[in-house]
């Protein structure tokens, strides 16, 4: 694996991509689909931006309830 590969592989794990997802990846690159490799990043990216929205909106109930909670203490 050249070094390029090795930064592109840490890349892909630090993106929390699965070992399914980068042997495609890396399949896909080696017979020169690279719009098919743009596609699946952008579908792992779509993935994670939802599960960081999800994310949000949980941390967002957590601190509507606890400004009631610090609210309600005060009166």
């Amino acid at each position: 694996m050249s070094i390029n590969q090795e930064i592109v592989l840490q890349n892909l794990k630090d993106a929390d991509c699965n070992s399914e997802f980068i042997v495609k990846f890396f399949q896909l690159g080696e017979n020169g689909r690279i719009s098919e490799q743009l596609r699946l990043l952008s579908c792992h990216r779509k993935t994670l931006l939802d599960k960081l929205h999800l994310n949000q909106k949980q941390i967002d109930c957590l601190d509507y309830l606890i400004f009631n909670i610090e609210h309600h203490m005060e009166n």
